[in-house]
């Protein structure tokens, strides 16, 4: 969140310079934007609170599970803000193909299920008739794999989600 800096802060970058950066801003109640300033490597997220062009602005980073994230993306924005590219997103915040294909697979199982599927018609589904037909249905790992994606996709669907979106480990 970008605020108006304290006084004897004259030094500090001005609200007015973020328009080099043509972000998309998107107002809210009470005075708040929510900004995304868009870059090659990834997109800004900020909160302006407070902005008024001539202003001095100051970051504030609440100190929570994410400051470390939250600083790595304030450097970020120092950086576009010194005419620099941006740089890589941090790692934590970066959705690895392995990771995809698994929050693809809960939803599916999640809506076979939602429709009634069994869980062994779900495993079909995701993994093919051959590899449900391999081992007995009772101990076999894709029965376990089924039904932990369908759990985890419950879990997410309750708020879960919330940790994804917050990029925490």
């Amino acid at each position: 969140m970008l605020v108006p800096a304290p006084e004897n802060f004259e030094g500090a970058y001005r609200f007015e310079v973020l328009g080099r950066l043509r972000p998309s801003m998107d107002p809210q109640h009470g005075g708040e934007w929510q900004c995304i300033v868009n870059d090659a490597d990834g997109p800004m997220s900020l909160w302006l609170k407070g902005e008024r062009p001539a202003l001095p602005m100051a970051a504030l980073v609440p100190l929570d599970e994410t400051v470390l994230l939250r600083l790595a993306g304030l450097m970020r924005l120092k950086r576009r803000l010194d005419r620099h590219p941006a740089g890589p997103l941090p790692s934590a915040w970066q959705i690895t193909a392995r990771l995809r294909k698994r929050l693809l697979d809960m939803i599916r199982a999640l809506d076979g299920r939602a429709e009634g599927a069994s869980y062994r018609q779900v495993a079909v589904a995701l993994y093919g008739p051959e590899a449900v037909a391999r081992f007995p249905w009772k101990t076999s790992s894709v029965r376990g794999q089924t039904i932990r994606l369908v759990s985890d996709a419950v879990v997410m669907m309750e708020g879960g989600y919330r940790k994804l979106l917050r990029a925490s480990r």
